[in-house]
């Protein structure tokens, strides 16, 4: 179970998805500056804001949460003056973890003469 105190992170540049607990620990500390064992939640996105991972480590080991939009988007708060992270509060990571639809493909036409 989570404390209610827990401190949320977004590292707002794209991730790759492939990236396991380890690689993406080290963007945390490399990019948003924090230690990704003190307990806090990191959450990061590719570059579609189609699939979502959120890392965090609690005492018994280090946890990660994968999410993948069906038909959707994330929609993710955007840093001001183009920084590398943004702390998060609950409701945001609700916001963003539920996802908006994505809105349908035109159908392309071709000028068949």
């Amino acid at each position: 179970m989570m404390p209610v105190q827990t401190r949320i992170f977004l590292c707002t540049a794209p991730v790759d998805m492939r990236f396991g607990f380890d690689r993406l620990a080290q963007a945390a500390r490399e990019q948003l500056g924090q230690d990704p064992l003190d307990g806090s939640l990191y959450l990061f996105a590719n570059r579609g804001a189609t699939r979502l991972k959120v890392i965090w480590f609690e005492r018994h080991g280090c946890c990660v949460l994968y999410k993948r939009a069906h038909r959707a988007v994330f929609e993710l708060p955007r840093a001001a003056n183009g920084e590398p992270g943004l702390r998060l509060d609950a409701k945001a990571l609700a916001t963003a973890l539920a996802g908006v639809p994505r809105p349908p493909r035109e159908k392309r036409t071709t000028n068949a003469k």
